[in-house]
């Protein structure tokens, strides 16, 4: 049995004094248990979250890092940085990154790669534009991240990747793949899974929908079969949405 999971991405969104009021607000609710629940914010951000929330059953992680340990890397943040801070997760491979900061396959891999080395789970998001969803690609495109985001990784050491399948065109634009297309595109993905590491790990590694859900239709998103949680974009920004997000099942 899979345990939900549940990730609120903020983006860069929340100074450090709304950041605070936020985090100070979640630690209060009565959150459901049996789901894992966590918040990546910006990089200001995460001493607070590492604060705030050391004591509650809620996870923090970061948006992005580099591979190296240390170095020149102007603007950077590490994974011994994260591990210093005892982060939980980083959003690695995110649409944004990769259209507006360029970011192609082969740097995604050494971040993923980086992370699990450092006991970050990464959460390796993949996903198509709607040019491609129209010219039926979007398997074919889905793949090809996965093959070369995935590249390296041994043996069950891939079940402890969470992988967010986010259609591109679904981002931050209100509108949402239906239930059937996100279990099919998920299916897809738990059988690339299958396929190129093991039955077992298919079936132990969480997949989650990353394309606007939200409170209306998160209970419909999760009851399918190989949707295993969210990331979540604007509906993580308040604490009554993410409190009706990690309690759908209540």
């Amino acid at each position: 049995m899979r345990t939900p999971v549940i990730v609120g991405n903020w983006k860069m969104n929340m100074t450090p004094s709304e950041a605070k009021s936020l985090l100070e607000e979640l630690v209060e609710l009565d959150l459901d248990e049996s789901v894992e629940k966590g918040v990546c914010v910006p990089a200001i951000d995460l001493l607070l979250a590492s604060e705030i929330l050391k004591d509650s059953d809620i996870k923090f992680g970061a948006q992005n890092m580099y591979f190296e340990e240390s170095g020149a890397f102007t603007g950077e943040i590490s994974p011994k940085m994260l591990n210093d801070i005892k982060a939980d997760y980083v959003i690695l491979g995110h649409s944004e990154r990769r259209e507006y900061f360029n970011e192609d396959d082969e740097l995604i891999n050494k971040k993923v790669l980086s992370a699990l080395d450092h006991d970050i789970v990464p959460i390796l998001c993949v996903g198509e534009t709607l040019e491609e969803r129209e010219a039926n690609r979007q398997e074919e495109k889905v793949k090809d991240q996965l093959e070369k985001d995935l590249k390296g990784i041994e043996g069950s050491d891939i079940t402890k990747v969470i992988i967010a399948y986010e259609p591109i065109w679904a981002i931050g634009t209100g509108k949402t793949a239906s239930a059937e297309d996100a279990d099919d595109m998920c299916a897809f993905i738990r059988n690339y899974i299958k396929e190129a590491f093991c039955e077992d790990c298919s079936e132990k590694i969480r997949i989650q929908y990353g394309g606007s859900m939200k409170p209306a239709n998160v209970k419909e998103l999760l009851a399918k079969e190989n949707i295993d949680g969210g990331l979540i974009g604007g509906a993580s920004l308040k604490a009554s949405d993410f409190e009706q997000l990690i309690n759908h099942k209540k």
